[in-house]
């Protein structure tokens, strides 16, 4: 209990595969042995009837505000997915990394118990992070429109560059001829936009990135603006095809060239458990080797 009260967790695995069905099993096993309510949903429940027929468990249907805490079990790509899972519910997320970076998950799997233990003590910090919002044609023609990392335009079929018609609060900015362009958020600072060039900020800054993917002009750099921007975005094509990518996250559709796309920060933010003050500069060190140099 946390000062007489029950601790409540909900436990998802995004990606199902035997190595994260078998550690969200292990998972549910510890919070059981701690005398902490889980509650699965009924696909991973099936999946643990495989390990212990007679297991018995609460399930759940719809999310609701009442559980102290998400556990998301997998890798970056989970905790991606877990955030159209929870849509505009404020549980905090606590990843629990499987994969290989890892750098929005809050704990690997070998350190879990003594996480648990700083949850019930209460030794930790709620990072806020922004998500990105877009409406296609000023309608919302999306499921769940937002992005946690980042939005993209990108071309599509062919090897000709796109020009990509960029305004910011009604201002012009540039027309950009290149690849595509990324539209970031601080927590995606770290994924496609680092592989492009672009600038690492911390999670709670409050800005979006700019940065075009191979830009086809020396001139052009990343650019970091205001996150109360309005950005505004068209895309035309040179060569074959009618269509040109977009993708937020890890959902990627076609729409023609020509399309008005409106981005902006989205109303709600999510929230990460991390137990470390400062960890997202331990994360440079130990996740991107930063200061990895023979004479330190």
């Amino acid at each position: 209990k946390i000062f007489g009260i029950t601790m409540e967790i909900i436990l998802i695995c995004p990606f199902k595969n035997k190595v994260s069905i078998k550690t969200s099993f292990n998972i549910l096993k510890l919070l059981l042995k701690e005398k902490i309510s889980v509650r699965v949903e009924k696909s991973l429940f099936k999946e643990f009837k495989e390990f212990e027929e007679n297991i018995e468990i609460d399930l759940y249907e719809n999310l609701n505000s009442s559980a102290d805490f998400l556990f998301c079990v997998g890798g970056d790509g989970s905790m991606l997915k877990a955030i159209s899972f929870l849509k505009r519910n404020q549980i905090p997320i606590l990843g629990i990394n499987i994969g290989r970076l890892g750098f929005l998950t809050g704990i690997q799997k070998e350190k879990l118990n003594k996480g648990i233990n700083s949850l019930k003590s209460k030794n930790y910090s709620l990072v806020k992070r922004d998500l990105l919002t877009i409406k296609i044609n000023g309608k919302v023609n999306l499921e769940f429109p937002c992005a946690l990392n980042e939005i993209t335009v990108s071309r599509k079929n062919t090897a000709s560059l796109i020009s990509i018609e960029t305004s910011i609060d009604k201002i012009k900015l540039s027309k950009y001829w290149a690849d595509g362009l990324i539209i970031a958020t601080p927590t995606g600072s770290t994924g496609y936009n680092l592989s492009s060039g672009g600038p690492i900020m911390l999670p709670e800054t409050p800005s979006i990135l700019i940065t075009p993917i191979a830009a086809h002009n020396l001139n052009v750099r990343p650019l970091v603006i205001p996150n109360e921007s309005i950005i505004e975005l068209e895309v035309d094509g040179q060569g074959a095809g009618s269509e040109h990518f977009l993708s937020l996250d890890s959902k990627l559709i076609s729409i023609p060239y020509k399309t008005k796309i409106i981005i902006s920060k989205a109303s709600f933010s999510v929230k990460t458990v991390q137990f470390q003050k400062n960890e997202f500069y331990n994360d440079l060190s130990e996740k991107l080797f930063w200061g990895l140099d023979k004479r330190n």
